[in-house]
């Protein structure tokens, strides 16, 4: 019992250290939103400039790149049919960027009950080592109980706050890369738009 708790954390810590590296790669500022298409975006102020900003999010695939495609791919359409399309583009690209998100959170939760569950399993035994203590005079299974409680607590504990940390750390970096995109989104339809209807 006390290997299969001891693996089952095991286990969960190579799953969580995996989700944190790869969010962490995936997330990078400069990987959702390229200061190329930053550039591209500012630099594209009238309809004769969207080949170049075409190009450019071809060129850099990015979250950003694909919502910045539909946007100029719907510029003949109404603005607000524009921004139904942008949105439900929006709400793919943000699904990718908490892909695995939950994870963490279910490890965070998780790990602290395998610990507890580690614990009250060490109890069990430390009470057993005390009854067959006053029998024998033998501290083995005392002292193996107590053990077993405090390294799976101590072990669910070190899986859960990274976890925990990494968890609250992205989900803020995927709102702060939203509001960034919506922005360059944004500045993008209404100066395209402004320049439409002076045309």
């Amino acid at each position: 019992m006390e290997q299969a708790i001891i693996l089952v954390l095991t286990l969960t810590s190579v799953l969580s250290l995996t989700f944190i590296i790869e969010r962490g790669l995936a997330l990078r500022e400069a990987r959702v939103i390229p200061p190329v298409l930053e550039e591209a975006v500012a630099n594209c102020q009238l309809p004769t400039d969207l080949p170049m900003l075409r190009r450019s999010c071809e060129q850099h695939p990015s979250p950003i790149g694909r919502l910045l495609l539909v946007a100029a791919n719907h510029l003949d359409c109404p603005k607000a049919e524009n921004i139904d399309a942008l949105q439900t583009k929006a709400r793919h690209e943000m699904a990718q960027l908490e892909r695995g998100l939950v994870v963490l959170e279910i490890i965070t939760g998780i790990a602290p009950l395998l610990g507890l569950v580690g614990t009250v399993y060490g109890l069990i035994l430390l009470f057993t080592g005390m009854g067959q203590q006053t029998l024998a005079g033998d501290n083995t299974l005392f002292s193996a109980g107590i053990a077993l409680a405090l390294r799976a607590t101590l072990f669910g504990l070190l899986v859960a706050i990274p976890s925990l940390v990494a968890w609250s750390y992205y989900s803020k970096k995927v709102e702060s890369l939203a509001v960034e995109m919506e922005t360059l989104c944004d500045e993008f339809l209404q100066r395209q738009y402004r320049a439409a209807s002076r045309a």
